[in-house]
């Protein structure tokens, strides 16, 4: 890492993108991030069951490992981007940690410790995030679910809500943010048919089991 943030962040991308073709035309797979690619599907049945001090390590060092390896981008947008960059259209601003962020009807406002900047148009691309009951945008569903106390919807293993009674096994709730908690790299078409299928089963088999319920991992 410390490697890596010694180096222009563009340069960096540039070396990078050459192995990646080299190694396509090579047809050579990179032992290392084949293994951290595949290591993440075993360790992902491990989440649920660590307590609140083993996720924090988690979440602070291998599982940042984990998204910087299945969250590659493709090659073409990184040659885009650097042609971006080689036009001047677009720079890096690094920002740290501590930084506001104020969405405006007009504007969008960005302000760290060092500096503030405005933006007409801002498109926030960092992905998904955990969400809880109180993010759901169906008042109604979002009602019922918070009147159970509980901050993330109870889902049994064929995805359809266990809570609030009167809603038992009859709304399948399969979106992403909200399964983040026990999922963090819930993700891509293999995930969503995997769902599919248990939600598809659940029309005729009530679920056996709850899923168990964390707080966010928030990555």
């Amino acid at each position: 890492m410390l490697k890596r943030q010694q180096h222009n962040p563009f340069h960096w991308a540039l070396d990078n993108l050459e192995e990646v073709e080299r190694n396509k035309r090579a047809r050579y797979t990179v032992p290392w991030r084949y293994a951290i690619l595949r290591l993440h599907e075993a360790v992902q049945a491990m989440v649920p069951h660590l307590n609140d001090h083993d996720r924090e390590r988690f979440k602070n060092g291998l599982a940042r490992v984990f998204i910087d390896c299945y969250a590659a981008i493709p090659s073409e947008s990184i040659r885009r981007l650097l042609a971006l960059r080689e036009a001047g259209v677009i720079t890096i601003l690094a920002l740290g940690h501590d930084y506001e962020m104020a969405v405006e009807q007009e504007k969008t406002v960005i302000t760290s410790e060092q500096n503030r900047y405005t933006f007409d148009v801002f498109i926030d691309a960092r992905g998904q995030k955990p969400l809880k009951n109180k993010d759901l945008p169906f008042p109604h569903l979002r009602e019922q679910l918070l009147a159970t106390g509980e901050e993330i919807p109870e889902v049994g293993d064929d995805y359809t809500l266990r809570e609030p009674p009167e809603v038992r096994g009859r709304i399948a709730f399969a979106a992403i943010p909200w399964l983040m908690h026990d999922q963090p790299f819930v993700q891509g078409i293999t995930a969503c048919a995997e769902i599919g299928a248990a939600i598809a089963k659940a029309i005729s088999q009530p679920a056996s089991r709850s899923r168990r319920r964390l707080s966010p991992l928030d990555l």
